[in-house]
């Protein structure tokens, strides 16, 4: 792999902030409401970010700090806001991240929310802290802390039983509906954390909820410590923030790490998993959906080899699609995150080491590092969220999108790529952005080339 890239300066992120990224995983947990301590500025945004991404109402609260807080502290507003977040919305579980505001400020949220309980009546409530600065990570991390933050709320030794516990990144609403029906077809009795495939992509119920119904119970979470195996999609995971780890650290539950069930390899992975854990062979069902799909990639190679991809975004989603482009043809110009540690070198090494070419690899990139990249190893296609769409319309390089967020198209929620079903769509939008690409230039480059020849 050619040498990684680290930029310091970002005039276009490829990533959002940290605490977006926890009420995400807050909104997956049955009954939760959660609030930034931090200005209404940033609540504002992780709601908007949210609500066009996921086409859902989304409730994020505010303790509203101003400059009067910055001086003598925020309790008194946070307080408040748990007040009235507790009175209006009646939550089982409150969720709380921080902002940069109220970290650099140094609050002590574990104190403050301590001395409210024994000053309120909570009970039936469970109040959450995550610590969510910015400058100490992404939306990927904030994410994944809120997850095992919530993991270490509420787990506790409990008796062993045959459930398995499944701990996702953050994906669509789709694609975890596609894994949990694939854990049903195997017969897997199982605990998914945080499920926001319905809170987050519900169907039409003609009046507005406060909290939607579905997400994970706390009581599936706390007995989390019993399940027989642990099955994260998180190769590249943090250790420290890593809730399987954690769950294996503390309570000794297996952990099977495996990437996204993205692309033929990846998704066989997760199959022999299952097989393994169930003592079931492949169903029917998923046994033809992999035939189709390499029906699929026998349609769509020779279109493929023509692709020179940018694939940027969260981590884990980038490395799943960067096996799916090498096994189908199409080698890698340009891997990116906006991660500052995203370990996507680690990981894709090995996959990337009879690649003809070596791809640029840029880490805490920003969509401008990006497109000079695209443009010095003449990329043809982009894989990622709406953030790069200046690929587009500088550069004439066409976007397949996937991840978060998905702002200038509809259905980001419902765009499906796990499994093998997942994998031949997402082949699909991929092959056929190539070729409506090459058949929409296709007169002007022969035109071109006669020009060359001196044939006009």
């Amino acid at each position: 792999m050619s040498e990684t890239r680290v930029r310091q300066v970002n005039e276009n992120q490829c990533q959002m902030c940290m605490p977006l990224g926890g009420v995400v995983a807050f909104k997956g947990i049955e009954g939760a409401m959660v609030l930034v301590h931090g200005s209404q500025g940033c609540s504002t945004y992780m709601r908007l970010a949210n609500v066009e991404h996921y086409n859902e109402p989304i409730d994020v609260a505010s303790s509203a700090l101003n400059e009067k807080q910055t001086i003598y502290g925020g309790e008194k507003n946070l307080k408040k806001a748990l007040d009235n977040v507790i009175r209006v919305y009646e939550p089982k579980v409150l969720g709380i991240v921080t902002s940069c505001l109220a970290e650099t400020m140094g609050e002590d949220l574990t104190r403050m929310i301590e001395s409210y309980t024994r000053e309120r009546s909570t009970e039936g409530i469970d109040i959450i802290p995550v610590a969510t600065p910015s400058y100490a990570g992404s939306h990927t991390e904030g994410f994944w802390a809120a997850t095992r933050d919530l993991i270490a709320y509420f787990a506790r030794p409990t008796e062993p039983h045959q459930r398995i516990n499944v701990i996702i990144p953050h994906i669509s609403p789709a694609d975890i509906r596609e894994i949990k029906r694939i854990f049903d077809l195997m017969g897997l009795e199982y605990m998914l954390i945080p499920d926001y495939s319905m809170t987050l992509d519900r169907p039409f119920g003609g009046r507005y909820q406060k909290i939607p119904p579905g997400g994970t119970s706390t009581a599936d979470i706390a007995a989390m410590p019993g399940a027989r195996a642990t099955v994260q999609f998180g190769l590249t995971c943090p250790d420290d923030l890593s809730p399987g780890l954690y769950l294996q650290k503390q309570f000794g539950v297996p952990l099977i790490t495996l990437p996204l069930p993205i692309g033929l390899q990846n998704t066989d992975r997760l199959m022999e998993t299952l097989q393994r854990l169930s003592g079931r062979p492949l169903p029917e069902t998923l046994a033809l959906e992999r035939g189709w799909l390499l029906d699929g990639m026998a349609d769509s190679h020779k279109y493929n080899a023509e692709g020179r991809p940018v694939i940027y975004g969260e981590p884990e989603l980038v490395n799943a699609c960067v096996s799916l482009c090498l096994e189908n043809g199409a080698i890698p110009a340009v891997i990116a995150s906006g991660t500052r540690n995203s370990r996507l070198e680690e990981v894709l090494t090995p996959q990337l080491a009879d690649a003809d070419e070596a791809p640029v690899l840029l880490e805490e990139a920003d969509i401008a590092a990006i497109s000079e990249a695209a443009c010095t190893t003449k990329a043809n296609i982009a894989i990622g969220h709406s953030g790069g769409r200046s690929l587009t319309e500088r550069q004439g390089i066409p976007i397949v999108r996937v991840g978060f967020p998905i702002h200038d198209r509809v259905g980001g929620q419902r765009l499906l790529s796990a499994g093998y079903a997942g994998t031949l769509a997402f082949l699909d939008r991929f092959t056929n952005t190539l070729l409506e690409a090459k058949y929409s230039s296709y007169r002007q480059q022969r035109k071109d080339e006669m020009i060359t020849r001196g044939g006009i």
